[in-house]
């Protein structure tokens, strides 16, 4: 029985197509139920749509109530009952109605070492820290800001001539690697026990 996965997307679903290539590759055992975006424009539900795949648009409003539109969002991914919710560049923070259905089973990549540089910005503050080793981040989303249980990393070395474009772009190729992995040894092995 394939994993039913649902990803959240917000722009060009560079991440969500290297889960459709892993897919298409006998790499991952899942389908893609579902592609749900918060921009009514983003490439990635046309990426969805060409591949005959719900892509459903679920904008944020201007002024809209942020508790209404995340119930919304959680009953939109519900029906169409997946296993795993897959967050790939989706920019917008999941609220407590979404994580009560969602919560433990909603992973989210990050390019960054977490607990490091969390946020909007990873590679511009890796850079601006000056560290030589930056990455990327699979996690399992909480109510926090990128603060969920880390679940896979890769390194990448960060170069003495680059730019936050350059850093990032390397990383968004680990965080794709991530993605695919994460999918495919879904669920995680439980964390061993304290004695």
């Amino acid at each position: 029985m394939s994993l039913r996965v649902v990803v959240l997307l917000s722009g060009t679903g560079t991440l969500c197509q290297a889960l459709f290539d892993a897919i298409d590759e006998g790499v991952v055992d899942a389908e893609v139920v579902a592609v749900v975006s918060d921009q009514q424009d983003a490439h990635g539900l046309e990426r969805a749509k060409q591949r005959g795949i719900p892509a459903v648009a679920h904008p944020l409003t201007k002024g809209a109530v942020r508790g209404a539109w995340d119930e919304e969002l959680r009953d939109i991914v519900a029906a169409f009952g997946p296993d795993l919710v897959a967050s790939a560049g989706f920019m917008k923070l999941l609220g407590p109605a979404f994580l009560g259905e969602f919560g433990g089973r909603t992973i989210n990549t990050h390019p960054a070492l977490l607990p490091s540089f969390p946020g909007m910005h990873g590679p511009r503050d890796a850079l601006r820290a000056g560290v030589k080793v930056s990455g990327a981040t699979v996690f399992l989303v909480d109510a926090g800001v990128d603060t969920g249980k880390i679940l896979l990393q890769e390194a990448v070395n960060v170069r003495d001539d680059d730019t936050v474009e350059s850093l990032h772009e390397r990383i968004k190729v680990a965080e794709r690697r991530l993605l695919v992995k994460a999918v495919a040894e879904w669920p995680p092995a439980p964390a061993p026990a304290d004695n």
